[in-house]
């Protein structure tokens, strides 16, 4: 699987006549990073997916090749993981709620472990976030200024600045997040 979307990857970079050093500092990633990947070695994280996901400017779900559904209703026992891909997990999980990425919004259920901690690839991409904490707490972290959540609370933040997530709690945290555009 690593060996696909390193090739998808590839095409996507030279489609749009991107060097390596600038896709790496476009993902804030370093070159060996992101050579590593184009060249099938490795296990990369969902997190450095999307970091190079929001590189290319295209959803995260183009480079793990998930498939769009035609129909708007997504079944809960129907939902497309998208960290799992072959792709080591971080102590969390993505589900789409989303039935495609071709529309305007993305909407994803996140289970977070205790200690999941994004810090070390900071997100930034275009559009706006919106998450609401359905279970456990949350640390939202936006331009390195820490927003404590817990059940029930929500949070709206533009997705340009760089955030990361930290779940600090002994159990783990669900929660719903928005994104506009799509960034899965």
């Amino acid at each position: 699987m690593v060996a696909v979307v390193g090739t998808t990857v590839r095409s996507l970079r030279k489609d749009r006549a991107l060097t390596l050093d600038q896709l790496a500092e476009r993902s804030s990633l370093s070159v060996g990073v992101v050579s590593q990947l184009e060249r099938g070695i490795g296990n990369p994280s969902f997190a450095t997916l999307v970091q190079l996901a929001h590189g290319l400017d295209v959803p995260v779900g183009r480079l793990l090749l998930i498939n769009e559904s035609s129909s708007p209703v997504v079944r809960a026992d129907e939902r497309k993981r998208i960290d799992g891909h072959g792709m080591r997990s971080e102590r969390v999980s993505y589900e789409m709620l989303t039935p495609n990425l071709s529309g305007q919004i993305g909407a994803t259920l996140v289970t977070s472990q205790p200690g999941h901690d994004t810090s070390a690839t900071p997100f930034r991409h275009n559009g706006e976030e919106f998450g609401i904490v359905l279970s456990g707490q949350l640390e939202v972290y936006i331009d390195g200024t820490r927003h404590q959540l817990f059940a029930g609370d929500s949070i709206l933040f533009s997705s340009t600045v760089p955030h990361w997530f930290v779940n600090p709690g002994p159990e783990d945290t669900t929660a719903i997040w928005v994104n506009t555009p799509p960034s899965w």
